[in-house]
Order: C-alpha cells, then sequence, then structure tokens
C-alpha cells in the first residue's frame, strides 16, 4: 500500500504517474488540474484535438462531472467495472479541465476493474485523465517494462498484476435509445446489442470526439502487412490459429494464439507487436476473424499499419 500512497501524494501535486489497468498500461494525471494534464500532452507528445479519458473507482463519482443517462446508467450496471468508456454530457461548470475534453462539451469515463488501478482511484479525491502509457501513436503497453522503456525514470510507475485484456476499452456514446460503437474493445457489439435489444450505430463522424480515432495509431517503426499477404521482405512473422504453415527458418515468429482464441490473441497483441518491433522491418501478419474481439483486434492492426504521419497532426 506505500506504493499507492505514493502514488496517490503525486497525483494530488500534479504530478504524473502509470498504473496498470486491465486494457493497458495508464499515463495519469489529476483530470481537474490543467497543469497536471497538460504534463500528460507533453510527456507522450500528444496532439492537443485528441481528448482523454477520465478514470474513477465508482460509478457514484461520475455525478459531480457529467450525465448519466438512462441507457449510461443500464451500461454502466452491465459492464462497470470493467473496460468500457462512456462518453458523457459534461456538467456545466464542471471541474474537469478543457484540456481532457480537447474543448468538447463531452467527457469520457471509466470504471477500471484491475485492483491496482482500484485501489489508486480510490486514494485520490479526483478523477484520474489517463491515456496509454506510451508516446502518441506507438504501441501501447501491456507491461511495466513497456512503460519504464518509453519514459525511462520520468514518470513513477505502479506495478501490478498484468492486464488482463490486453487492448484499450470499449468506446460508447449513448443517443437516446441508441448506442454509438466509437472504438470496439472487448466489450462487444454482440454483448451490447444483446443488452439494449436492438443494434448498434457505428461511428457516425469523422470527427476525433474520443480516443483511438485517428488513423495511424498503435503503431511500432516496422511495416505491418496485414490478412497473410505475401511478402518476400518479410523478417517478421504474426500468426492466428496457426495459418502460417511454411516459414523461412530463423525468422521471428509469434502466434497470439495456437488454438485460435481471439480474448488470448488480443492479450497477446501489444506484446507481441513490441517484441517483433525491436527485430523484424516487415511484419506479415495472419487474417484474424473479423467478429467479436476480432473487430477490435482488426481496428487496432489497421490503425498499426498505416501511414505514420497522422498521429502527429
Amino acid at each position: 500500500m506505500e506504493n499507492i500512497k505514493n502514488a496517490a501524494n503525486l497525483i494530488e501535486k500534479g504530478e504524473l504517474v502509470s498504473f496498470p489497468t486491465e486494457t493497458v498500461y495508464g499515463l495519469g494525471a489529476n483530470a481537474c488540474d490543467s497543469d497536471a494534464v497538460l504534463k500528460i500532452y507533453q510527456m507522450k507528445k500528444r496532439p492537443d484535438f485528441n481528448p482523454l479519458i477520465c478514470h474513477v473507482a465508482h460509478q457514484d463519482a461520475i455525478a459531480d462531472y457529467a450525465v448519466l443517462k438512462d441507457l449510461d446508467m443500464l451500461l454502466a450496471q452491465a459492464f462497470w467495472p470493467g473496460p468500457m468508456t462512456l462518453i458523457l454530457d459534461k456538467k456545466q461548470n464542471t471541474k474537469i479541465s478543457d484540456l481532457v475534453t480537447a474543448g468538447l462539451n463531452t467527457v469520457g469515463f471509466r470504471v477500471p476493474e484491475h485492483p491496482t488501478a482500484h485501489q489508486l482511484l480510490s486514494a485520490v479525491n479526483c478523477p484520474i485523465a489517463a491515456p496509454s502509457a506510451n508516446v502518441s501513436g506507438q504501441i501501447s503497453p501491456t507491461s511495466f517494462e513497456h512503460v519504464e522503456a518509453a519514459f525511462s525514470d520520468a514518470v513513477y510507475i505502479l506495478n501490478g498484476e498484468a492486464p488482463s485484456v490486453g487492448i484499450e476499452s470499449t468506446i460508447l456514446r449513448c443517443h437516446d435509445q441508441d448506442v454509438e460503437i466509437l472504438r470496439p474493445g472487448s466489450i462487444t457489439k454482440e454483448m451490447i446489442e444483446a443488452l439494449i435489444g436492438r443494434p448498434c450505430l457505428e461511428r457516425m463522424s469523422s470527427n476525433i470526439n474520443a480516443p483511438g480515432q485517428m488513423t495511424s495509431h498503435y503503431a511500432p517503426k516496422a511495416k505491418l502487412i496485414l490478412n497473410n499477404a505475401q511478402n518476400d521482405s518479410a523478417d517478421g512473422f504474426i500468426d492466428f490459429g496457426g495459418q502460417f504453415k511454411s516459414l523461412p527458418e530463423n525468422i521471428p515468429y509469434v502466434d497470439l494464439s495456437p488454438e485460435g482464441d481471439l480474448s488470448e490473441a488480443a492479450k497477446n497483441l501489444f506484446a507481441t507487436l513490441h517484441k517483433l518491433d525491436k527485430c523484424a522491418s516487415t511484419i506479415i501478419v495472419a487474417k484474424i476473424p473479423d467478429h467479436g474481439i476480432g473487430i477490435a483486434l482488426n481496428d487496432r492492426l489497421k490503425r498499426a499499419a498505416a501511414p505514420k504521419d497522422d498521429h502527429a497532426r
């Protein structure tokens, strides 16, 4: 608990703390302190038009900052604590920094289930704004070592259990009786539709109104070639379910899930990208089924393979 106390003290003093969640490691600051939030943008080299997500220990803590409507409450009851973010209308005169919301009239909130995240959030008197603890646009961190490699000793890092999900939260926005998926994640379209009894809305605007919407994101330095496309220059392979039957010897190779389990593949995705990015310049990725959490996996891979100048806009 001493580490939690140290981390909480740093947050309340306006400093940054990295901490594990069930999705990835976050880089956190007091969401009500603009000077502290600015440090996140500066450390990550994150564009200021890209909003952040606020994290709280309990749903009740949101009431002072944003409005939870009936459909939001239904989703919260079903999926919190857990890897779901709700984009909510800000309350008037909210204390949430405008830097967190990138000047929008909405703010994202999440209640993590990871024990270390919950302990930290319970120990502070403010929401913690926390994007992934990496340089903007680069591979998301799923271990203490990934954060340490990105920021060295420039940030206090809380260690804890490894993220059990391994990809960022599902982001949702409620419109009357409909739910719009702004970013897919492990809370899948099928799960949401089963709860609300109607089809979800796909993302309705090309404007950036939530994290994870930039064309290039989650990206290694290496070039990614998706869907098992052949390329003679490849010097790394990411498989799924043993699709690659014949490969050159001594070429770096990882199977995200030999048994074809999409949840296992999601948990292993970013660690695999970190591993192969150290030794490969062109990586071929096997085809991932585009259903369930596979939709989120393909979203991350598509953005990781996109031209790498978008995140710098």
